[in-house]
Protein backbone atom coordinates (compact mmCIF):
# COMPACT_ATOMS: atom_id res chain seq x y z
CA UNK A 1 0.00 0.00 0.00
CA UNK A 2 1.02 3.19 -0.63
CA UNK A 3 2.94 4.77 2.25
CA UNK A 4 0.36 8.50 1.80
CA UNK A 5 -2.58 6.22 1.98
CA UNK A 6 -1.52 4.04 4.86
CA UNK A 7 -1.06 7.26 6.59
CA UNK A 8 -4.17 9.02 5.62
CA UNK A 9 -6.25 6.06 6.71
CA UNK A 10 -4.67 5.77 10.31
CA UNK A 11 -5.97 9.19 10.91
CA UNK A 12 -9.20 8.30 9.97
CA UNK A 13 -9.39 5.31 11.88
CA UNK A 14 -8.62 7.51 14.66
CA UNK A 15 -10.96 9.93 13.75
CA UNK A 16 -9.03 12.65 11.64
CA UNK A 17 -8.25 14.18 8.18
CA UNK A 18 -5.08 14.95 6.70
CA UNK A 19 -4.56 18.15 7.50
CA UNK A 20 -1.02 18.97 7.27
CA UNK A 21 1.53 17.62 4.26
CA UNK A 22 3.56 15.41 5.19
CA UNK A 23 6.95 17.19 4.39
CA UNK A 24 9.07 16.11 7.29
CA UNK A 25 11.22 12.97 7.15
CA UNK A 26 13.49 11.03 9.62
CA UNK A 27 16.33 13.53 9.37
CA UNK A 28 14.17 17.14 9.47
CA UNK A 29 12.32 15.50 12.68
CA UNK A 30 15.77 14.81 14.15
CA UNK A 31 16.91 18.53 13.43
CA UNK A 32 14.08 19.85 14.81
CA UNK A 33 14.01 18.09 17.77
CA UNK A 34 17.55 18.63 18.47
CA UNK A 35 17.25 22.61 18.08
CA UNK A 36 14.13 22.52 19.89
CA UNK A 37 16.44 20.21 23.41
CA UNK A 38 19.59 22.23 22.70
CA UNK A 39 21.03 20.43 25.41
CA UNK A 40 24.53 21.75 25.30
CA UNK A 41 23.53 25.61 24.62
CA UNK A 42 20.92 25.16 27.86
CA UNK A 43 23.16 23.31 30.25
CA UNK A 44 25.83 26.27 29.68
CA UNK A 45 23.16 28.98 30.18
CA UNK A 46 22.18 27.19 33.17
CA UNK A 47 26.33 26.38 34.49
CA UNK A 48 25.74 29.34 37.68
CA UNK A 49 22.92 26.79 39.21
CA UNK A 50 24.75 23.06 38.42
CA UNK A 51 27.91 24.84 39.92
CA UNK A 52 26.19 25.72 43.10
CA UNK A 53 23.97 22.06 43.33
CA UNK A 54 26.31 19.67 43.11
CA UNK A 55 29.05 21.08 41.16
CA UNK A 56 30.78 18.79 38.61
CA UNK A 57 29.25 16.02 40.39
CA UNK A 58 26.24 16.89 39.60
CA UNK A 59 26.44 18.44 36.18
CA UNK A 60 28.19 15.10 34.88
CA UNK A 61 26.73 12.29 36.92
CA UNK A 62 23.56 13.50 37.32
CA UNK A 63 23.36 14.25 33.74
CA UNK A 64 23.89 10.98 33.19
CA UNK A 65 21.35 9.59 35.53
CA UNK A 66 18.80 11.91 33.75
CA UNK A 67 19.88 10.58 30.16
CA UNK A 68 19.11 6.86 31.26
CA UNK A 69 15.56 8.18 33.24
CA UNK A 70 14.60 10.22 30.16
CA UNK A 71 15.52 7.08 27.64
CA UNK A 72 12.63 5.07 29.39
CA UNK A 73 10.68 8.01 29.29
CA UNK A 74 11.10 8.58 25.42
CA UNK A 75 10.90 4.90 24.63
CA UNK A 76 7.72 4.73 26.70
CA UNK A 77 6.13 7.75 25.13
CA UNK A 78 7.91 6.09 21.48
CA UNK A 79 5.31 3.21 22.24
CA UNK A 80 2.40 5.17 22.20
CA UNK A 81 2.63 7.46 19.90
CA UNK A 82 3.55 4.12 17.94
CA UNK A 83 0.18 2.85 18.51
CA UNK A 84 -1.73 6.04 17.96
CA UNK A 85 -0.10 9.04 16.43
CA UNK A 86 -1.42 11.84 16.38
CA UNK A 87 -0.89 15.42 17.17
CA UNK A 88 -2.74 16.08 20.45
CA UNK A 89 -0.32 13.11 21.90
CA UNK A 90 -0.23 12.41 25.18
CA UNK A 91 -3.84 13.57 26.41
CA UNK A 92 -5.40 11.49 23.32
CA UNK A 93 -3.66 8.65 24.73
CA UNK A 94 -5.11 8.72 28.31
CA UNK A 95 -8.44 9.49 26.00
CA UNK A 96 -8.36 6.16 24.42
CA UNK A 97 -7.07 4.12 27.36
CA UNK A 98 -9.04 5.14 29.93
CA UNK A 99 -12.56 4.70 28.59
CA UNK A 100 -14.19 6.31 31.70
CA UNK A 101 -15.42 10.03 32.29
CA UNK A 102 -13.01 10.73 34.61
CA UNK A 103 -10.73 9.51 32.27
CA UNK A 104 -11.77 12.05 29.58
CA UNK A 105 -11.21 14.84 32.34
CA UNK A 106 -7.94 13.50 32.92
CA UNK A 107 -7.20 13.74 29.40
CA UNK A 108 -8.24 17.33 29.13
CA UNK A 109 -6.06 18.67 32.51
CA UNK A 110 -3.28 16.75 30.27
CA UNK A 111 -4.28 18.77 27.44
CA UNK A 112 -3.95 22.18 28.77
CA UNK A 113 -0.89 20.92 31.20
CA UNK A 114 1.06 20.42 28.05
CA UNK A 115 0.06 22.90 26.09
CA UNK A 116 0.51 25.41 28.95
CA UNK A 117 4.02 23.66 28.92
CA UNK A 118 4.49 24.41 24.96
CA UNK A 119 3.37 28.02 25.71
CA UNK A 120 6.21 28.53 28.47
CA UNK A 121 8.79 27.08 26.84
CA UNK A 122 8.39 29.19 23.62
CA UNK A 123 8.11 32.50 26.20
CA UNK A 124 11.74 30.63 28.10
CA UNK A 125 13.63 30.62 24.46
CA UNK A 126 12.46 34.34 23.48
CA UNK A 127 13.48 35.52 27.41
CA UNK A 128 16.63 33.60 26.77
CA UNK A 129 17.19 34.96 24.02
CA UNK A 130 16.49 38.47 25.19
CA UNK A 131 18.28 38.53 28.46
CA UNK A 132 21.60 37.17 25.97
CA UNK A 133 20.98 39.50 23.93
CA UNK A 134 22.04 42.27 26.69
CA UNK A 135 24.24 40.08 28.09
CA UNK A 136 26.47 40.69 25.41
CA UNK A 137 25.87 44.74 25.65
CA UNK A 138 27.52 44.41 29.39
CA UNK A 139 30.18 42.31 28.01
CA UNK A 140 31.01 44.86 25.77
CA UNK A 141 30.23 47.84 28.14
CA UNK A 142 30.66 46.59 31.37
CA UNK A 143 29.79 49.93 33.10
CA UNK A 144 26.25 49.55 31.33
CA UNK A 145 23.81 49.35 34.05
CA UNK A 146 21.22 46.96 32.46
CA UNK A 147 18.18 47.05 30.73
CA UNK A 148 14.55 48.70 31.69
CA UNK A 149 11.71 46.11 32.29
CA UNK A 150 9.78 48.05 28.53
CA UNK A 151 12.80 47.36 26.38
CA UNK A 152 13.13 43.70 27.54
CA UNK A 153 9.99 43.64 27.07
CA UNK A 154 9.63 45.54 23.71
CA UNK A 155 13.08 42.89 22.81
CA UNK A 156 11.03 40.21 23.81
CA UNK A 157 7.74 41.02 21.85
CA UNK A 158 9.99 41.63 18.89
CA UNK A 159 11.56 38.12 19.25
CA UNK A 160 8.25 36.68 19.71
CA UNK A 161 6.80 38.16 16.07
CA UNK A 162 10.24 36.44 14.84
CA UNK A 163 9.27 33.57 15.78
CA UNK A 164 6.06 33.67 14.18
CA UNK A 165 7.01 35.83 11.13
CA UNK A 166 9.35 32.95 10.35
CA UNK A 167 6.81 30.22 10.47
CA UNK A 168 4.26 31.21 8.61
CA UNK A 169 6.54 32.21 5.64
CA UNK A 170 8.55 28.91 6.09
CA UNK A 171 4.89 26.74 5.63
CA UNK A 172 4.83 28.21 2.04
CA UNK A 173 6.68 25.28 0.32
CA UNK A 174 6.57 22.19 1.87
CA UNK A 175 10.40 21.68 1.44
CA UNK A 176 10.90 25.37 3.41
CA UNK A 177 10.50 24.48 7.15
CA UNK A 178 11.80 20.97 7.29
CA UNK A 179 15.20 22.71 4.82
CA UNK A 180 15.02 25.94 7.40
CA UNK A 181 15.48 23.25 10.41
CA UNK A 182 18.15 21.19 9.00
CA UNK A 183 20.62 24.57 8.53
CA UNK A 184 20.16 25.22 12.06
CA UNK A 185 20.84 21.93 13.28
CA UNK A 186 24.00 21.86 11.42
CA UNK A 187 25.05 25.38 12.21
CA UNK A 188 23.74 24.31 15.75
CA UNK A 189 26.04 21.17 15.58
CA UNK A 190 29.38 23.21 13.99
CA UNK A 191 28.71 25.84 16.68
CA UNK A 192 28.92 23.35 19.58
CA UNK A 193 32.44 22.29 17.96
CA UNK A 194 33.81 25.93 17.75
CA UNK A 195 32.55 26.88 21.09
CA UNK A 196 34.76 23.58 22.50
CA UNK A 197 37.69 23.59 20.71
CA UNK A 198 37.99 27.36 20.86
CA UNK A 199 37.88 26.95 24.99
CA UNK A 200 40.25 23.51 25.53
CA UNK A 201 42.84 25.60 22.88
CA UNK A 202 42.69 28.99 24.14
CA UNK A 203 43.50 27.15 27.88
CA UNK A 204 46.35 25.40 26.03
CA UNK A 205 48.05 27.87 24.42
CA UNK A 206 47.55 30.94 26.71
CA UNK A 207 50.39 31.22 28.89
CA UNK A 208 48.29 32.56 32.07
CA UNK A 209 45.51 30.05 32.22
CA UNK A 210 45.59 26.50 33.09
CA UNK A 211 43.74 23.18 32.75
CA UNK A 212 41.30 21.95 36.10
CA UNK A 213 42.56 18.85 37.54
CA UNK A 214 40.59 15.93 36.70
CA UNK A 215 39.61 14.87 40.30
CA UNK A 216 38.19 18.24 40.09
CA UNK A 217 36.23 17.87 36.79
CA UNK A 218 34.86 14.38 37.47
CA UNK A 219 34.64 14.52 41.61
CA UNK A 220 34.17 17.48 42.90
CA UNK A 221 31.32 18.25 45.10
CA UNK A 222 30.11 21.47 45.78
CA UNK A 223 27.34 22.81 47.69
CA UNK A 224 26.60 26.54 48.09
CA UNK A 225 22.63 26.47 49.06
CA UNK A 226 22.34 25.65 52.76
CA UNK A 227 20.68 22.80 51.66
CA UNK A 228 21.39 19.26 53.06
CA UNK A 229 23.61 17.31 50.87
CA UNK A 230 20.85 14.91 49.89
CA UNK A 231 18.46 17.19 48.64
CA UNK A 232 20.88 19.26 46.79
CA UNK A 233 21.58 16.48 44.38
CA UNK A 234 17.96 16.39 43.78
CA UNK A 235 18.02 19.79 42.88
CA UNK A 236 21.05 19.49 41.01
CA UNK A 237 19.26 17.43 38.46
CA UNK A 238 17.21 20.04 37.60
CA UNK A 239 19.76 21.18 35.40
CA UNK A 240 19.99 18.18 33.35
CA UNK A 241 16.20 17.66 33.30
CA UNK A 242 15.73 21.23 32.08
CA UNK A 243 18.25 20.32 29.47
CA UNK A 244 16.48 17.49 28.34
CA UNK A 245 12.76 18.22 28.00
CA UNK A 246 10.56 19.38 25.57
CA UNK A 247 11.45 15.97 23.34
CA UNK A 248 8.27 15.25 22.99
CA UNK A 249 7.80 18.16 20.04
CA UNK A 250 8.22 15.51 17.35
CA UNK A 251 5.31 13.95 18.76
CA UNK A 252 3.06 16.76 18.19
CA UNK A 253 4.54 16.98 14.48
CA UNK A 254 3.14 13.26 13.86
CA UNK A 255 1.10 14.34 11.48
CA UNK A 256 3.87 15.74 9.29
CA UNK A 257 5.54 12.76 8.67
CA UNK A 258 5.35 9.63 6.80
CA UNK A 259 5.15 6.85 8.59
CA UNK A 260 5.17 7.64 12.13
CA UNK A 261 4.07 4.64 13.99
CA UNK A 262 7.93 3.90 13.24
CA UNK A 263 9.53 6.93 12.45
CA UNK A 264 8.45 8.87 15.95
CA UNK A 265 9.46 6.54 18.41
CA UNK A 266 13.26 6.18 16.88
CA UNK A 267 13.38 10.42 16.69
CA UNK A 268 12.50 10.02 20.37
CA UNK A 269 15.26 8.26 21.94
CA UNK A 270 18.14 9.15 19.22
CA UNK A 271 17.34 12.96 20.04
CA UNK A 272 17.98 12.29 23.75
CA UNK A 273 20.79 10.36 23.24
CA UNK A 274 22.41 12.95 21.03
CA UNK A 275 21.53 15.69 23.28
CA UNK A 276 22.73 13.91 26.22
CA UNK A 277 25.91 13.52 24.25
CA UNK A 278 26.56 17.24 23.22
CA UNK A 279 25.68 18.42 26.68
CA UNK A 280 28.23 15.86 28.42
CA UNK A 281 31.22 16.97 26.20
CA UNK A 282 30.62 20.22 26.35
CA UNK A 283 30.22 20.27 30.43
CA UNK A 284 33.49 18.69 30.53
CA UNK A 285 35.62 21.24 28.39
CA UNK A 286 33.72 23.69 30.28
CA UNK A 287 34.72 21.87 33.28
CA UNK A 288 38.52 21.57 32.41
CA UNK A 289 38.68 25.57 31.58
CA UNK A 290 37.23 27.12 34.29
CA UNK A 291 40.11 29.60 36.11
CA UNK A 292 38.33 31.03 39.17
CA UNK A 293 35.61 29.08 40.16
CA UNK A 294 33.80 32.26 42.69
CA UNK A 295 34.50 34.66 40.00
CA UNK A 296 32.42 32.69 37.06
CA UNK A 297 29.52 32.38 39.78
CA UNK A 298 29.60 36.18 40.20
CA UNK A 299 29.65 37.37 36.42
CA UNK A 300 28.67 41.20 35.71
CA UNK A 301 26.61 39.35 33.24
CA UNK A 302 24.39 37.22 35.23
CA UNK A 303 25.75 34.38 33.13
CA UNK A 304 28.23 32.40 34.40
CA UNK A 305 28.57 31.23 30.91
CA UNK A 306 30.02 34.45 29.36
CA UNK A 307 32.16 35.29 32.05
CA UNK A 308 33.69 31.92 31.38
CA UNK A 309 34.25 32.43 27.71
CA UNK A 310 35.91 35.85 28.69
CA UNK A 311 38.40 34.63 30.81
CA UNK A 312 39.51 31.85 28.04
CA UNK A 313 39.17 33.17 24.50
CA UNK A 314 39.12 36.43 25.21
CA UNK A 315 36.66 39.51 25.18
CA UNK A 316 36.46 39.82 21.40
CA UNK A 317 36.61 36.49 21.05
CA UNK A 318 33.73 35.70 23.46
CA UNK A 319 31.51 38.20 21.88
CA UNK A 320 31.99 37.04 18.27
CA UNK A 321 31.09 33.14 19.27
CA UNK A 322 28.11 34.68 21.54
CA UNK A 323 26.94 36.74 18.79
CA UNK A 324 26.85 33.55 16.81
CA UNK A 325 25.27 31.84 19.77
CA UNK A 326 22.28 34.41 19.75
CA UNK A 327 21.98 34.10 15.99
CA UNK A 328 21.61 30.28 16.12
CA UNK A 329 19.21 30.52 19.13
CA UNK A 330 16.85 32.58 17.09
CA UNK A 331 16.64 29.99 14.71
CA UNK A 332 15.65 27.33 17.75
CA UNK A 333 13.18 29.68 18.55
CA UNK A 334 11.27 29.38 15.46
CA UNK A 335 11.54 25.49 16.14
CA UNK A 336 9.86 25.78 19.44
CA UNK A 337 7.12 28.04 17.89
CA UNK A 338 6.40 25.32 15.37
CA UNK A 339 5.90 22.46 17.63
CA UNK A 340 3.66 24.85 19.98
CA UNK A 341 1.65 25.63 17.47
CA UNK A 342 0.82 22.24 16.13
CA UNK A 343 -0.05 21.59 20.06
CA UNK A 344 -2.43 23.99 20.27
CA UNK A 345 -4.10 23.28 16.58
CA UNK A 346 -4.35 19.70 17.61
CA UNK A 347 -5.89 20.74 21.44
CA UNK A 348 -7.79 23.03 19.47
CA UNK A 349 -9.13 20.75 16.82
CA UNK A 350 -10.01 17.76 19.39
CA UNK A 351 -12.49 20.63 20.88
CA UNK A 352 -10.34 21.67 23.99
CA UNK A 353 -9.73 25.62 23.62
CA UNK A 354 -12.54 28.28 22.95
CA UNK A 355 -12.70 29.40 19.51
CA UNK A 356 -11.04 25.80 18.37
CA UNK A 357 -13.26 25.30 15.17
CA UNK A 358 -12.01 28.71 14.16
CA UNK A 359 -8.48 28.65 15.34
CA UNK A 360 -8.11 25.18 13.23
CA UNK A 361 -8.34 26.95 9.80
CA UNK A 362 -5.45 26.16 8.11
CA UNK A 363 -4.78 28.97 5.38
CA UNK A 364 -4.67 28.09 1.92
CA UNK A 365 -2.24 30.08 0.43
CA UNK A 366 0.23 30.07 3.19
CA UNK A 367 -0.44 26.10 3.85
CA UNK A 368 -0.49 27.18 7.67
CA UNK A 369 -2.48 27.27 11.05
CA UNK A 370 -2.24 31.06 10.94
CA UNK A 371 -4.96 31.75 13.58
CA UNK A 372 -3.27 29.19 15.96
CA UNK A 373 0.12 31.33 15.10
CA UNK A 374 -1.00 34.74 15.78
CA UNK A 375 -2.85 33.07 19.35
CA UNK A 376 -0.09 31.37 20.13
CA UNK A 377 2.06 34.89 19.88
CA UNK A 378 -0.74 36.76 22.00
CA UNK A 379 -0.38 33.78 24.84
CA UNK A 380 3.33 34.25 24.96
CA UNK A 381 3.61 38.30 24.80
CA UNK A 382 1.26 38.55 27.35
CA UNK A 383 3.78 36.14 28.91
CA UNK A 384 6.21 38.48 28.37
CA UNK A 385 4.48 41.26 30.01
CA UNK A 386 5.81 40.08 33.27
CA UNK A 387 8.85 42.15 32.38
CA UNK A 388 7.27 44.80 32.98
CA UNK A 389 6.73 43.86 36.74
CA UNK A 390 8.73 41.51 37.93
CA UNK A 391 12.01 39.14 36.44
CA UNK A 392 10.79 36.45 39.17
CA UNK A 393 7.40 36.39 38.29
CA UNK A 394 8.32 35.26 34.49
CA UNK A 395 11.24 33.29 35.67
CA UNK A 396 8.64 31.62 37.78
CA UNK A 397 6.51 30.94 34.08
CA UNK A 398 9.82 29.52 32.82
CA UNK A 399 10.58 27.44 35.56
CA UNK A 400 7.06 25.86 35.48
CA UNK A 401 7.52 24.85 31.92
CA UNK A 402 9.49 22.04 32.42
CA UNK A 403 7.32 20.84 35.67
CA UNK A 404 3.99 20.96 32.97
CA UNK A 405 6.08 18.99 30.24
CA UNK A 406 7.31 16.27 32.78
CA UNK A 407 4.03 15.79 34.22
CA UNK A 408 2.70 15.46 30.43
CA UNK A 409 4.83 12.48 30.02
CA UNK A 410 4.29 11.13 33.34
CA UNK A 411 0.17 10.94 33.24
CA UNK A 412 -0.56 8.57 29.97
CA UNK A 413 2.22 6.02 30.78
CA UNK A 414 1.27 6.04 34.42
CA UNK A 415 -2.30 5.53 32.60
CA UNK A 416 -0.98 2.90 30.68
CA UNK A 417 0.52 0.59 33.54
CA UNK A 418 -3.09 1.21 36.09
CA UNK A 419 -5.39 -0.13 32.81
CA UNK A 420 -3.02 -2.60 31.75
CA UNK A 421 -0.49 -2.86 29.19
CA UNK A 422 -3.18 -5.07 27.10
CA UNK A 423 -4.93 -2.47 26.35
CA UNK A 424 -2.53 -0.66 24.40
CA UNK A 425 -3.70 -1.35 20.63
CA UNK A 426 -1.12 -2.86 18.13
CA UNK A 427 1.94 -1.00 17.55
CA UNK A 428 5.04 -1.23 15.16
CA UNK A 429 7.62 -0.38 18.17
CA UNK A 430 6.73 -2.42 21.08
CA UNK A 431 8.69 -2.75 24.93
CA UNK A 432 7.62 -6.28 24.67
CA UNK A 433 8.22 -8.04 28.43
CA UNK A 434 10.49 -4.53 29.53
CA UNK A 435 7.05 -2.77 29.12
CA UNK A 436 6.09 -2.60 32.63
CA UNK A 437 9.66 -1.97 34.29
CA UNK A 438 10.80 1.02 31.77
CA UNK A 439 6.86 2.36 32.73
CA UNK A 440 7.30 2.62 36.06
CA UNK A 441 10.89 3.93 35.91
CA UNK A 442 10.10 6.87 34.03
CA UNK A 443 6.43 7.78 36.25
CA UNK A 444 9.09 7.13 39.44
CA UNK A 445 11.33 9.34 37.51
CA UNK A 446 8.88 12.23 36.41
CA UNK A 447 7.64 12.19 39.76
CA UNK A 448 10.97 12.82 41.99
CA UNK A 449 11.94 15.74 39.09
CA UNK A 450 8.34 17.41 39.45
CA UNK A 451 8.67 17.50 43.43
CA UNK A 452 12.19 18.80 43.38
CA UNK A 453 11.13 21.81 40.92
CA UNK A 454 9.05 23.12 43.32
CA UNK A 455 12.15 23.51 45.15
CA UNK A 456 13.65 27.01 46.12
CA UNK A 457 17.19 27.58 45.47
CA UNK A 458 17.84 28.22 49.27
CA UNK A 459 16.04 26.79 52.64
CA UNK A 460 14.63 29.97 54.11
CA UNK A 461 14.56 32.11 50.67
CA UNK A 462 13.64 35.88 51.15
CA UNK A 463 10.72 36.66 48.89
CA UNK A 464 12.70 37.25 45.59
CA UNK A 465 14.50 34.24 46.17
CA UNK A 466 11.15 32.13 46.54
CA UNK A 467 10.65 29.86 43.54
CA UNK A 468 7.29 30.40 42.58
CA UNK A 469 6.54 27.95 39.40
CA UNK A 470 4.27 26.28 41.86
CA UNK A 471 1.93 29.14 41.60
CA UNK A 472 2.06 29.72 38.32
CA UNK A 473 1.73 25.93 37.72
CA UNK A 474 -1.52 26.03 40.45
CA UNK A 475 -3.21 29.04 38.42
CA UNK A 476 -3.02 27.09 35.34
CA UNK A 477 -4.47 24.01 36.72
CA UNK A 478 -7.49 26.39 38.15
CA UNK A 479 -7.74 27.90 35.11
CA UNK A 480 -8.15 24.35 33.57
CA UNK A 481 -10.37 23.12 35.65
CA UNK A 482 -12.71 26.65 35.24
CA UNK A 483 -12.31 25.98 31.41
CA UNK A 484 -13.09 22.47 31.64
CA UNK A 485 -16.95 23.12 33.23
CA UNK A 486 -17.38 25.73 30.68
CA UNK A 487 -15.72 24.77 27.61
CA UNK A 488 -14.14 20.91 27.63
CA UNK A 489 -17.04 19.43 29.59
CA UNK A 490 -19.28 19.75 26.37
CA UNK A 491 -17.27 19.69 23.62
CA UNK A 492 -13.66 17.81 24.32
CA UNK A 493 -12.85 15.15 22.31
CA UNK A 494 -16.45 14.24 21.51
CA UNK A 495 -17.62 10.78 19.28
CA UNK A 496 -19.68 12.39 17.49
CA UNK A 497 -16.70 15.42 16.48
CA UNK A 498 -14.42 12.57 15.47
CA UNK A 499 -17.42 10.51 13.97
CA UNK A 500 -17.83 13.95 11.62
CA UNK A 501 -13.85 13.86 10.42
CA UNK A 502 -14.15 10.24 9.58
CA UNK A 503 -17.36 10.41 7.67
CA UNK A 504 -15.25 13.06 5.69
CA UNK A 505 -12.96 10.00 5.05
CA UNK A 506 -15.44 9.34 1.99
CA UNK A 507 -13.05 11.53 0.26
CA UNK A 508 -10.27 9.01 0.70
CA UNK A 509 -12.26 6.12 -1.65
CA UNK A 510 -10.99 7.02 -5.01
CA UNK A 511 -7.50 6.77 -3.68
CA UNK A 512 -8.23 3.65 -2.36
CA UNK A 513 -9.51 1.45 -5.01
CA UNK A 514 -6.87 -0.55 -5.24
CA UNK A 515 -6.61 -1.90 -1.61
CA UNK A 516 -7.90 -4.75 -0.97
CA UNK A 517 -10.59 -5.73 2.21
CA UNK A 518 -8.11 -7.12 4.18
CA UNK A 519 -5.95 -4.47 4.45
CA UNK A 520 -8.78 -2.17 5.39
CA UNK A 521 -9.36 -4.37 8.25
CA UNK A 522 -5.92 -3.89 9.70
CA UNK A 523 -7.15 -0.75 11.15
CA UNK A 524 -9.66 -2.88 12.95
CA UNK A 525 -6.97 -4.59 14.68
CA UNK A 526 -4.13 -1.62 15.07
CA UNK A 527 -6.84 1.09 16.68
CA UNK A 528 -9.40 1.36 19.58
CA UNK A 529 -11.67 3.60 17.08
CA UNK A 530 -13.18 0.40 15.55
CA UNK A 531 -16.23 2.39 14.92
CA UNK A 532 -14.28 4.80 12.77
CA UNK A 533 -12.79 1.42 10.98
CA UNK A 534 -15.65 -0.33 10.33
CA UNK A 535 -17.33 3.08 8.41
CA UNK A 536 -14.31 3.27 6.42
CA UNK A 537 -15.15 -0.49 5.42
CA UNK A 538 -18.41 0.18 4.92
CA UNK A 539 -17.88 2.80 2.40
CA UNK A 540 -14.98 0.73 0.76
CA UNK A 541 -17.50 -2.54 0.29
CA UNK A 542 -20.03 -0.30 -1.32
CA UNK A 543 -17.71 1.22 -4.08
CA UNK A 544 -18.24 -0.85 -7.30
CA UNK A 545 -14.86 0.47 -8.96
CA UNK A 546 -12.74 -1.45 -6.10
CA UNK A 547 -10.04 -3.24 -7.72
CA UNK A 548 -8.99 -6.82 -5.63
Amino acid sequence: MDQTIHDHLDLATMGYKQAFSRKFNQWSMLALAFNILGTWATLAYDLGSGLANGGPVCILWGLCSVTLCNICVAISLGELCSSMPTTLGQAYWIFRLWEHPVGRFVSYICAWINTFGWWAATASQAAFMTNFMFSIKSMINPRWQGASGWLLFVVYLGITLLFTIVNAIACRKDGILPWFNNIVAVQFGILFVAFTLAILISVGIRPNLRYQTAPFVFGQWLNLTGWPDGIVWFIGLREAAYSLSAFDCVIHMAEEIPAPRTNIPRVLYLVVIIGALTGFLFMIACLFSIQDLYGILQSPTGLPFTELATTTVGLNGAVALMILFEINGLGQGVSVMTATSRLTWGFCRDGGLPWGDYLTHIDSYWNSPLRVLCADTLVISLIGLLYLFSKTALQAVVSASTIALTVSYGLPILTLVLVGRDKLPSRRFDLGRWGYLVNWISVVYCCIITVFFFFPETPNPSSNEMNYAIAAFGIMLVVSVVLWFIQGKRFYLKEDRMMQETIRAENLLPATQHIRSDQIRFYLETDRTRLAASRLLALWSMDPMRQL
